[in-house]
């Protein structure tokens, strides 16, 4: 049987979590429709999902259409818990992109619509809650062809809308508007069918123009646009037919060597660690020890595989399927399972968190169970960026925003019996190099107490190279272990810059290095002092490192989020003083008929107090869509985080004691 991973995305309360209950009880999943509002939908399964009404993590189930087994991933809508989608991005093979037939398209709509865009993924895109008052198909089309796609093209109409008689008529086939459309906007892609169509338009037939429109849907050239409610289920049979006749299966070669992705780690009811993966090629087995993050590796010891409903045990699991192994202790989200697959799941496609807090317990006797527990929400998404200063005693995290604040905050009382508070939200800022700067460390020579030789150069690289390291030595001149450490090391090291910010866009040169190679006495044990091991590169290179950054400087960089903002055209001119309180900047502006479109960018920090004001501001009507666009040099006094360890002015003398204690003798 075939398989088809598909994805169910939307902005928040658009109908997402709806739409997959009654797609598993049309394909006969369930017998008995759950609500969101009474906390009984299949996908919601966290406590704290079924209090609030959303979807916080991606959940998986399945159904059978048509000869094809459909895994379904149901992923968040709301934007703080973007992390959760962009981890499913990377395994679909198709998606259905949910807009409201009340609200339009929303600003999260957009950020998913360009994604998918970018990505390639094959997308159905279905209109929702046409029986609900204000539904208006004609207009949110306009809006979906003008903001998400201009290749998007209606398969019918929806008759009665606004009522609960609301209801989804396809176009018949030989409907002749509708095949004008169609021809239109098909012929822009297939030129065989555009000759054929100029030859002879009776060539043209009903059935060759559904085959082209599921050629080009497949290729994520054209996205077919579909109508209903999931609540009434207006449509969603259509629908059903169109996921399993319009949107290409998986494909992958069993016999092949292993490649697979995880894209999602849970706790089991003893505490086991389950790990959610795409196998793209090969096959895995119960028993198998499998490879993941380099030398990492571990036996599975059970599999489950989504088969028409609820996972079921399996010995095996072959390309295609979304598989639930356990045994992998250490795995993480976004590991290589054996072969990288040609898509790796841990590529960014949304930009990483621009806040952070410190997470302070409110008994200082939990402070260790505190970080165990937000170690294991970071195993459900590493982006939180879970970090400690032992010195402070904090523990701090990264957030898209307040809303996830909140669920870290009940999730750590109900699963772990620890309250918490949170200090104020702060931004998350950068550092980038300035000029260059080089410094070197020999060895043998004072102060240098390590067992090598690093030289490093660190200047600035192109905006948004990240990290590079380069080798300015021959490859052979020193064991690739230690080549290895050096940059491990400098990679780990430029998470805190000068003023305690990540490093990011520089290249670091490798320009000496040296070791005393492996010696022993004439007895022949090894002796330490006489021979230089992977832990003297990673010691003595963050204080060469440092010392090179310190003579090129930093400079810190402030994130910055592209926003579009419409308000009503009588609100324009009280709009612009208060954007301007918020250091954002307008761009463009432009009437639109009764409201004003203003374009424009503003500091990430300001975005939520924007977001707070923007409803007393604009009578309820103004709407804002605002994401990460880039960085931009702080203005005025620069900030400082808290570093981990130690005070930079102090780097050498911390580093000095670190090596005090690593060389001195046993017992002292």
């Amino acid at each position: 049987m075939k398989t088809l991973n598909l994805g169910i995305l939307a902005h928040v309360d658009a109908g997402k979590t709806s739409l997959t209950e009654r797609l598993l009880l049309s394909a006969g999943v369930i017998d008995e429709l759950g609500s969101v509002d009474a906390g009984s939908t299949r996908t919601d399964t966290m406590a704290l999902e079924r209090q609030r009404g959303i979807t916080i993590r991606s959940a998986v189930v399945s159904f059978v259409v048509a000869g094809v087994n459909v895994n379904l991933i149901d992923t968040p809508g709301h934007p703080d818990f973007i992390a959760e989608v962009e981890r499913a991005l990377g395994v679909l093979d198709g998606a259905v992109l949910v807009v409201s037939a009340v609200e339009g398209v929303q600003a999260q709509t957009r950020v998913l619509a360009r994604t998918l865009h970018r990505l390639g993924i094959p997308t159905l895109i279905f209109v929702n809650k046409v029986d609900r008052a204000g539904a208006d198909l004609d207009r949110v089309l306009g809006q979906i062809v003008d903001r998400l796609t201009p290749a998007a093209v209606a398969l019918g109409r929806v008759q009665a809308a606004g009522t609960r008689a609301a209801r989804w008529a396809p176009f018949a086939p030989d409907d002749p508007d509708h095949r004008v459309r169609l021809v239109d906007l098909l012929t822009t892609h297939d030129d065989a069918l555009l000759a054929a169509y100029v030859a002879d338009e009776r060539a043209v037939t009903p059935s060759r123009l559904r085959a082209a429109l599921a050629t080009w849907t497949a290729r994520a050239r054209v996205h077919p646009v579909q109508a209903g409610s999931a609540i009434t289920g207006a449509g969603v049979d259509d629908l059903i037919t169109a996921i399993a006749g319009l949107l290409p299966a998986a494909d992958g070669d069993d016999h092949a060597p292993l490649s697979g992705t995880v894209f999602k780690v849970e706790r089991g009811p003893a505490g086991e660690k389950i790990a959610y993966a795409r196998i793209f090629a090969g096959t895995v087995r119960v028993r198998d020890r499998i490879r993941y993050r380099g030398d990492h590796g571990a036996r599975v010891t059970g599999i489950d595989v989504y088969d028409g409903g609820d996972p079921v045990p399996r010995d095996s699991a072959g390309a295609g399927r979304i598989a639930r192994l356990r045994g992998l202790t250490d795995v993480r989200v976004g590991d290589q399972l054996g072969v990288p697959p040609d898509r790796p799941a841990g590529r960014h496609h949304f930009s990483p968190p621009t806040l952070e807090t410190v997470v302070v317990p409110v008994r200082a006797a939990d402070r260790p169970a505190l970080h165990a527990a937000l170690a294991q929400l970071a195993e459900q998404d590493p982006l939180i960026n879970l970090r400690q200063d032992d010195l402070r005693q904090e523990i701090t995290v990264s957030l898209y925003g307040e809303v996830q604040k909140e669920v870290i905050q009940a999730t750590l009382v109900d699963d772990h019996g620890l309250p918490v508070s949170f200090r104020e939200t702060t931004t998350v800022c950068v550092e980038r190099p300035v000029g260059v700067g080089a410094a070197v460390e020999w060895i043998g020579r004072e102060p240098n107490p390590f067992l090598g030789t690093v030289g490093l150069r660190v200047e600035p690289g192109p905006l948004g190279s990240g990290v590079e390291f380069r080798l300015g030595i021959e490859l052979g001149s020193m064991p690739l272990a230690f080549l290895k450490a050096i940059e491990e090391t400098v990679r780990e090291t430029l998470r805190q810059g000068l003023r305690g910010w990540e490093v990011i866009d520089c290249v670091v040169t490798l320009t000496h290095g040296g070791y005393w190679a492996r010696q022993s006495h004439s007895h022949g044990v090894f002796d330490k002092s006489m021979s230089s091991t992977a832990g003297d590169f990673r010691n003595l290179t963050p204080l060469v490192l440092m010392a090179a950054l310190s003579r090129a400087g930093t400079r810190v960089h402030e994130p910055v989020h592209r926003f579009r903002l419409d308000v009503p055209a009588d609100l324009f001119g009280t709009v612009l003083p208060v954007l301007a309180g918020l250091d954002a900047v307008p761009r463009a502006s432009t009437l639109h008929g009764a409201t004003y479109l203003i374009e424009g960018e503003v500091p990430a920090g300001r975005v939520h107090a924007l977001e707070q004001r923007l409803p007393s501001l604009t009578r309820g009507e103004g709407t804002l869509e605002a994401e990460f666009d880039h960085y931009r040099p702080v203005r005025g006094p620069e900030p400082s985080r808290p570093r981990w360890d130690h005070d930079p002015l102090n780097r050498k003398e911390y580093l000095l004691a670190v090596a005090r204690r690593v060389t001195a003798p046993p017992g002292r």
